[in-house]
């Protein structure tokens, strides 16, 4: 019984599949039911039918063993119920004990959210078998840093409900409901980035073949970063000290976009492809929160919802990180390219591929003393059109994940953008107009009419 159970399962223990406990059979007379109509729907149509107009009843008993196995594959558990015929050991019956569930979340910056968790003996982990497999912990997880650079351990906890929503207090537990705010924040954002990516794209996790990664929280004391590593495929968020929790979901869908570009054009980490690298990230991480901020459900990104500005929610005096319609906001970012681009830090020379970004998504307006005016706009209308950012994001992904390489500068960007779009929208169309018009605005090719278009 035990070994159809297993067959039946599609993990028959090997190599790849063990058994995390020993299986276990009980012998039990077992009904095997069947619904049927109630005579009053007798004569309606299937397409008529109500859910009160069927019942389940006994079709007949079969002698069989109710067969519970437990086990691994990969890293993905594979936890099954089976009843198994005693007589002949067909499968009459099969279901899933993988208990996933929607736990509360108090997040510091979003309310209560809903958060995937996994129900186990003592209580739950802070991992989501609903997105991801393989990798360290079969599903995308939180783990828990303690204050050091080491990834920790799974978060659990004796309830499914998590944090207090408030910041976390430096020395104080991180496994208590302060501590776990962090946790939950990660996880809303994590939740948020694969289901754009997923439900807009048909992209699975970061390399686009569904591996598991996660997110370690409370990274060492005090910590005003937070980053990608390539060694785990995984992201590590501090706590902050002149900024507040960097777990904000705009940088969790930053940190997992480098995992988007490693696995993909993998661009150079400096000069002009480092920028570029950059900006993908800052264009993930408004992606995530547009798509959030709608309820995180649909095919398409909405054309709003997010503040075009990076970590304006971890700035303690309200100030964010990057602007993405006018960089040189910072200080230090140029709005539009120059020789002098490729001299700068990444996270500077990304400024103006983050304005042909907003521009291209939302438009430029003709006002010179305003923020959304470049004078390189030279072409009719003074004030370009944008395409909304569902399109302009499938053109950025498209010439990201397939056309890019490690070595693209911001010409090439440009030329590979062109291409998406022709591809996507046709020749001559308007969003492949919009992709020239939206790199001249930062220097990069020259302007064209939007005239007759």
């Amino acid at each position: 019984a035990v070994a159809a159970a297993t067959a039946g399962s599609g993990a028959a223990p090997g190599p790849k599949a063990t058994h995390v406990v020993p299986p276990k059979a009980e012998l039990l007379i077992y009904p095997v039911m069947k619904i049927e109509r109630v005579p009053e729907a007798a004569g309606k149509l299937e397409s008529e039918l109500n859910a009160l107009d069927m019942v389940e009843v006994v079709d007949h008993y079969e002698l069989a063993y109710h067969v519970r196995t437990r086990m691994r594959r990969a890293g993905k558990p594979l936890y099954f119920d089976t009843i198994v015929s005693a007589k002949d050991a067909h499968i009459i019956d099969r279901w899933s004990m993988l208990q996933t569930v929607i736990g509360v979340g108090k997040s510091q910056y979003n309310g209560e959210v809903p958060i995937s968790t996994t129900q186990v003996a003592d209580g739950f982990q802070m991992r989501d078998p609903e997105r991801g497999t393989g990798g360290a912990y079969g599903a995308m997880a939180i783990t828990n840093a303690n204050n050091t650079s080491n990834a920790g351990k799974m978060y659990t906890n004796t309830t499914n409900t998590w944090g207090d929503g408030k910041q976390y207090v430096r020395g104080g537990s991180t496994t208590n409901a302060n501590g776990q705010t962090a946790a939950v924040n990660a996880m809303w954002g994590l939740m948020n980035t694969y289901d754009s990516l997923k439900n807009v794209l048909g992209w699975q996790s970061l390399d686009g073949h569904n591996t598991a990664s996660y997110i370690a929280v409370h990274v060492n004391t005090a910590y005003d970063n937070a980053y990608y590593s390539d060694t785990c495929r995984c992201m590590f968020i501090g706590d902050g000290s002149t900024f507040s929790s960097l777990g904000a979901i705009d940088v969790i869908g930053h940190e997992m976009g480098h995992g988007v570009t490693a696995a993909t054009s993998d661009l150079v980490y400096s000069g002009e492809s480092g920028g570029l690298n950059e900006s993908s990230s800052d264009i993930g991480g408004e992606i995530a929160e547009a798509y959030a901020r709608a309820g995180g459900k649909g095919e398409a990104i909405p054309n709003g919802g997010n503040d075009w500005m990076l970590g304006s929610e971890i700035g303690r005096n309200g100030t964010p990180l990057r602007w993405m319609y006018k960089p040189s906001k910072d200080g230090s970012s140029p709005d539009a390219w120059s020789t002098s681009l490729r001299r700068l830090d990444v996270h500077y020379s990304s400024g103006p591929n983050n304005r042909m970004f907003y521009f291209l998504s939302q438009g430029s307006k003709a006002d010179k003393d305003g923020d959304y005016y470049s004078k390189y706009l030279v072409k009719s209308p003074a004030a370009m059109t944008g395409i909304g950012t569902d399109k302009a994001f499938r053109i950025w992904f498209k010439a990201n994940t397939t056309k890019f390489t490690s070595s693209t500068n911001y010409a090439d960007a440009r030329a590979k953008m062109i291409e998406a779009a022709q591809e996507l929208y046709g020749a001559g169309s308007v969003e492949a107009i919009a992709v020239q018009r939206a790199y001249a605005a930062i220097n990069v090719g020259a302007d064209v009419d939007e005239v007759g278009l």
